[in-house]
């Protein structure tokens, strides 16, 4: 090849790589803005969250979106999007205002959502959007046959069983300021022996084999909706709100104007019962994620 056509062939190579260097551009949105990033915490209903809500962006919005799901606990999804690796996650008002603000824990549902909301603003520029409508607390369950035997609805109704109630437990509850101890002081709840502490993953089946009467489990636990068990009314108000919403990088919303009405969409679409459906879809029927969200979406006529 002559020196000439050499140079030819490289000019060509040349204009080809910045031809595809502006495509690229372009694929990515005209203005270079980066991906919209979702995150969660790392089990499972955090993660049909995240999935639902990245689908729904992906369908109203024309712009690419990052998943990064299953990241971790509390604080280590709270340093994502406090450092921008993420741009929003689902988070729980009480946990907030317990586990990352150090607030002492209060039941008045909007007291609560309204202080982590000017916290989080005030502090780290983040922004909590509107309720997604569901309320993950903490909830004592029993067994369906001993609820309508021993004619028990309620944690009061709990409390006049002067046999005492054998407990079971995870291993934070114990130790929580919103747990076992003011649970007993507040209701007077009579226990035989010590509670018996083991994995979340355990309290249902440890229930049902009668190794223990009552759990202290969540109440968007996939297996309430599957199981014969009845979550007792906490009538005296005692465990704190645990109200689920999006919290967005300030930054992120200023950048998509779009993005706040959009995310808001999902607001009130969960309640407690739907969640729990969601849950066991993916726990109890081994459904994928996507396929679990995908169908949320077009159940709620959120999708085409």
């Amino acid at each position: 090849m002559g020196r000439a056509k050499v140079l030819a062939w490289v000019s060509l190579a040349g204009a080809l790589a910045a031809a595809t260097v502006i495509a690229a551009g372009w694929a990515t949105g005209c203005s270079g803005e980066r991906p919209i990033t979702v995150g969660s915490k790392n089990f499972t209903e955090q993660v049909i969250l995240g999935e639902i809500v990245a689908q729904h962006l992906e369908q109203r919005l024309d712009h690419k979106v990052v998943r990064k799901l299953f990241l971790g606990g509390t604080l280590l999804a709270h340093q994502a999007l406090v450092n921008g690796d993420i741009d929003l996650y689902p988070e729980y008002s009480g946990t907030a205002l317990t586990s990352v603000l150090k607030l002492p824990p209060s039941s008045d549902p909007a007291a609560v959502f309204n202080t982590v909301k000017a916290e989080y603003l005030a502090r780290f520029h983040l922004q909590w959007l509107d309720p997604l409508g569901f309320n993950n607390t903490f909830a004592m369950v029993i067994r369906g046959e001993d609820a309508r035997r021993k004619g028990v609805q309620t944690l009061s109704d709990a409390a006049k069983h002067k046999a005492g109630w054998k407990l079971g437990v995870g291993y934070e509850f114990q130790q929580r300021p919103d747990g076992l101890e003011g649970l007993v002081k507040v209701y007077g709840l009579p226990l035989t022996g010590s509670a018996m502490i083991m994995d979340l993953g355990l309290l249902y089946k440890a229930l049902d084999q009668k190794q223990v009467d009552i759990v202290a489990a969540n109440a968007t636990d996939g297996q309430l909706s599957a199981l014969d068990v009845i979550v007792l009314r906490d009538d005296k108000a005692y465990f704190p709100p645990y109200q689920a919403a999006l919290i967005v990088r300030s930054e992120t919303l200023k950048a998509h104007p779009l993005l706040a009405q959009t995310l808001n969409e999902l607001a009130g679409k969960f309640s407690d019962e739907t969640m729990r459906k969601l849950n066991y879809q993916v726990d109890g029927e081994h459904r994928s994620v996507r396929e679990v969200a995908q169908t949320f979406l077009q159940g709620s006529k959120l999708v085409p």
